[in-house]
């Protein structure tokens, strides 16, 4: 038997010719780095503005069949307010089981359509997703999959500068708000959102516009393409949890420091997936917790590296680890027993059969740079 061939996105014949190192990733061939590497991506993005092919994730519409709700009918399956959002609002939200374990992180966002929302989800679970949605709204909702789009993330300082030059008025757009624009004559969906700490937009287009999109971009001298390994590492120092890794199935929001996504109407009322045990962990707190880890010296602690107590018990694992360009040193993520779980508290990672001294630090390492 053969392997499933990669994918491709629309961008792939722009990542060839501007020398970037293609590797495999959630069934795609994607770029890791281009010939710059991945520090001077890493930093370029943090001063000005890195372009993103995020094309793999999944983009779909939710439409809810006539006289039903969309907004009341995604709250069936994640935690957060969808209700409460203004059109063209998004929120950060999460897919869970029946257990409140995580399925998926994903983005939704209210149209001016009650019976309509736009959802962008990972792209190792979109399949898993879109199927998980359909089955569970069938008869009340559809899912419309988007597979003829790019997704394009522009992400730094400059990118709002950078973006109004081409998309009049999407430079006026707040944090977390989306609106339809013209990009170089190109209809565009555009978010102020992203994955990086800082201030940016995704720009989801139409994908056989999505070349000329990128090389406009680009053209500009702010802007510099940024491969997986510097948007690893910029999300890292952010402390955002990549899916798969710091979240997954086994993990509640509370356990991921991601009680923020549930709204307070939703705390009173319940009604989604793992809500019995959610609540009370929002009560009573957790019996284990995601912290921030600073190891000390230069050697980075990888994921699964065992995090132990000072006096030698495994009390937990490290679930995101690399080297912080702009923190200068390494930085770490995982699960600790909750007793551990204070800022400042002492620790040590266990990296080839060696103890080295850590300590859990504050999160995120970088302070954010979101536009308010």
């Amino acid at each position: 038997m053969t392997e499933n061939p990669l994918l491709r996105t629309p961008l792939h014949e722009l990542h060839v010719e501007l020398g970037g190192k293609l590797v495999p990733f959630a069934g795609y061939e994607m770029p890791v780095q281009y010939p710059a590497g991945i520090l001077k991506e890493h930093l370029h993005t943090r001063a000005e503005a890195g372009l993103f092919d995020v094309s793999h994730m999944g983009q779909a519409w939710l439409e809810a069949e006539p006289g039903q709700d969309a907004a009341a009918l995604i709250e069936t399956l994640v935690p957060g307010d969808v209700a409460g959002l203004a059109p063209g609002r998004i929120r950060y939200s999460l897919l869970l089981n029946d257990d409140g374990g995580i399925l998926d992180d994903l983005m939704v966002t209210r149209t001016a359509d009650p019976a309509r929302l736009f959802l962008v989800v990972n792209a190792a679970c979109k399949d898993a997703d879109f199927a998980h949605i359909a089955a569970k709204l069938a008869g009340r909702a559809r899912v419309v999959r988007l597979d003829d789009r790019g997704l394009i993330a522009l992400q730094g300082p400059k990118a709002a500068e950078v973006l109004g030059r081409h998309a009049f008025g999407a430079d006026a757009l707040a944090f977390m708000e989306s609106g339809t624009f013209a990009l170089d004559r190109v209809e565009c969906m555009i978010s102020r959102s992203g994955y990086t700490g800082e201030d940016g937009f995704e720009i989801s287009v139409p994908a056989e516009e999505a070349e000329r999109v990128a090389r406009l971009l680009l053209s500009e001298t702010e802007v510099a393409p940024i491969g997986l390994g510097a948007r690893d590492s910029l999300r890292l120092e952010a402390g955002l949890c990549l899916y798969g890794h710091d979240i997954d199935t086994t993990t509640s929001p509370v356990e991921a420091g991601l009680s923020w996504t549930i709204g307070k109407r939703r705390r009173a009322e319940g009604g989604f997936p793992g809500a019995a045990r959610i609540l009370k962990q929002l009560a009573d707190g957790p019996a284990r917790r995601r912290v921030g880890l600073k190891p000390e010296g230069r050697a980075p602690a990888r994921e699964g590296t065992p995090i132990l107590s000072t006096d030698g018990r495994e009390i937990g694992r490290i679930t995101s680890g690399g080297f912080g360009p702009s923190v200068g040193g390494p930085v770490a993520m995982g699960y600790v027993e909750a007793g551990f779980a204070a800022t400042g508290t002492p620790l040590s990672l266990l990296i080839r059969d060696k103890a080295h001294p850590a300590v859990v630090a504050a999160l995120p390492f970088v302070a954010p740079n979101f536009h308010r």
